[in-house]
Parts: C-alpha cells; sequence; structure tokens
C-alpha cells in the first residue's frame, strides 16, 4: 500500500507544481477580479469613446471614426498648449522637489544642530504634506492676492514697485501654480531621503575622510550612489502625479487666464463638462494615460532591477 501511495502522488509532477505555483492567484483571485473589473472597464470604455465622433449627449447614434480624434487632438494648439504646461510643471516640480526634499533631509540627518531644534525643523518642514489641496488652494491664494501679505512684504522691502497679480496674470499664474505644488510636495521626498540618508553606512563616509575625501566627494561618491535607487523611483512617481495634477490648480487659477496655466487635467476636464466634447476629452485622457504608462512602464523595471 506504501508503495502504491507513492506511486500515485508521483504521477504527473508537472501538473503539480503547476498547482502549487496558482494557489497564491487563488488566494488573490477575488481582489484581483475586483480590481481588474473595476480598471479595465473604465479604461476600455474612454478607449472606446476616442474612438467615436459623439458619445452620451447626442441626438444622432455614434460612428466610428477610427484615429480621427487623435488626429484633430494632436493638431489643436489649445491641447498642445495644456501639453507644453503639463511638460514644465511636471519637470519644474520633480527637479525642484529633489533638491529641496534632499538638502532638508541632509541638515535634518546633520549633527550640527541639536535634537530640539532638529524635531522643530521637522515639524516646520513637514507641514506642507499634511494640508489637502483645498487648505493649500485656500491659502496661497490668499497669500497671492493683490492685496495679500506677500505683496505687503515684496512692496515693503521694495522688491516690486507695484501690487502683482500672481495668479491673475498670462505671465506668472503658471510659474505660481508651479510654485504652489513644489511647496506642498516637497515634504514626501525630505522623508524619503532622510530614511535613505539614515540607512547609509558611518562606516562608509569615515574610510572616505580616511582616504582624504572632503565633504563634496563624500557627497559625490557615497551619498549620492547611495540614494540613487530612491531618487529614481521619487521621482518617477512624482512626474506621474504631477502630470495628473487637478484639484490644486483648478481651485487656484482653473486652468485661466486664457488657458495660461491649463495642463491636461483641466483641459480634458472642461472639454467634457464645460463643452460637452466627451469623445474629445476620452482622447485627451487616453494620451495622458499613454504618457503616465510610458513613465511607469521605466519605473517597474527600474523596481525589478532593484530587487535582482
Amino acid at each position: 500500500m506504501a508503495s502504491l501511495s507513492v506511486s500515485t502522488g508521483s504521477k504527473n509532477p508537472p501538473l503539480q507544481k503547476l498547482r502549487r505555483k496558482l494557489v497564491p492567484f487563488a488566494y488573490l483571485s477575488p481582489t484581483l477580479i475586483l480590481l481588474t473589473v473595476l480598471m479595465m472597464i473604465p479604461i476600455g470604455t474612454v478607449l472606446y469613446y476616442s474612438l467615436m465622433d459623439n458619445v452620451i449627449i447626442t441626438n444622432t447614434p455614434p460612428a466610428f471614426v477610427g484615429i480621427s480624434n487623435y488626429l484633430e487632438i494632436l493638431s489643436n494648439s489649445e491641447f498642445l498648449q495644456a501639453l507644453r504646461n503639463t511638460l514644465i510643471l511636471a519637470i519644474a516640480s520633480v527637479v525642484a522637489h529633489m533638491i529641496l526634499g534632499l538638502m532638508f533631509a541632509m541638515l535634518l540627518n546633520t549633527n550640527v544642530i541639536g535634537p530640539f531644534a532638529k524635531a522643530l525643523f521637522r515639524v516646520v518642514y513637514i507641514l506642507p504634506w499634511v494640508f489637502t489641496a483645498s487648505i493649500i488652494a485656500i491659502l496661497w491664494r490668499l497669500l497671492l492676492n493683490p492685496n495679500g501679505v506677500v505683496n505687503y512684504l515684496l512692496l515693503e522691502f521694495g522688491f516690486i514697485a507695484e501690487r502683482v497679480e500672481w495668479l491673475s496674470s498670462r505671465d506668472l499664474a503658471l510659474g505660481s501654480v508651479t510654485f504652489i505644488n513644489i511647496w506642498a510636495g516637497y515634504p514626501f521626498y525630505m522623508v524619503s531621503f532622510l530614511a535613505g540618508l539614515q540607512g547609509i553606512s558611518n562606516d562608509l563616509y569615515e574610510a572616505g575622510k580616511i582616504d582624504g575625501a572632503n565633504g563634496v566627494q563624500l557627497f559625490r561618491y557615497i551619498t549620492l550612489p547611495q540614494l540613487k535607487p530612491i531618487l529614481v523611483s521619487l521621482a518617477m512617481l512624482d512626474f506621474i502625479w504631477t502630470t495628473h495634477q487637478f484639484a490644486l490648480i483648478w481651485m487656484t487659477t482653473g486652468g485661466g487666464p486664457i488657458r495660461a496655466s491649463e495642463v491636461l487635467s483641466t483641459y480634458t476636464y472642461k472639454q467634457a463638462f464645460t463643452s460637452y466634447q466627451f469623445s474629445m476629452a476620452a482622447t485627451t485622457a487616453v494620451i495622458s494615460l499613454a504618457l503616465t504608462t510610458f513613465v511607469a512602464v521605466f519605473y517597474v523595471r527600474h523596481q525589478r532591477a532593484n530587487e535582482q
């Protein structure tokens, strides 16, 4: 009987291996099915809308137009301006977040200041991260108001000769929104970099000092290489998040004045719910998704390379 059970259990080993591999997916199947339905149905619907001439609000049945909507939107000057503003906002925010986050993280990680000062600075530096987008928008609309604190201080110190319309000027609106987004987002970088800095062994710095390396060389050859995995991951995630920024821009400038601070998210919203051009809004959303997916692919590859 023992020999019979052994021989029976040894049949079809590839099938048994396959079953063992499928067991984790069986436990995860409810969640995977739910996520697939919640993701694929909306994406498929938007993709379908982008290939039709009119949808939702129409007196005539929608007609299939193929890539005509994509050709039209890619030649639209308003869309190109929104795309350009989105890239400016995203790239400037990522670079500034990286510099400010690393600078503040190194300040909080140094031994120059005492424990009490470090605790105080951590509270102050982390404050922008705890505010919601609506609070940040209201706060900065008050500060950047022509009669607000910013103009008052600049006038008092003689930096400007008259009050400036920071959020209502075509020349300054995009820069002002970018500044607000930078202020709101740098704490995420700071916390991540601070965790990375605290994970770097002091032995590396001591060995570098013994070899005669100065502060700049220690930063270049030890700190930056050790933080590179975190830096690349944060930059990719931040770029994806910033390209989808909507609430902050909508509640500060609304994409104006005259589309000066229009980005893809506000442009898509206006196409759908102001102009009722749902097909064109869906087309813009698909293009934005493609841009995000392109960056996400590199992010996933980078994460897999780090794991290996």
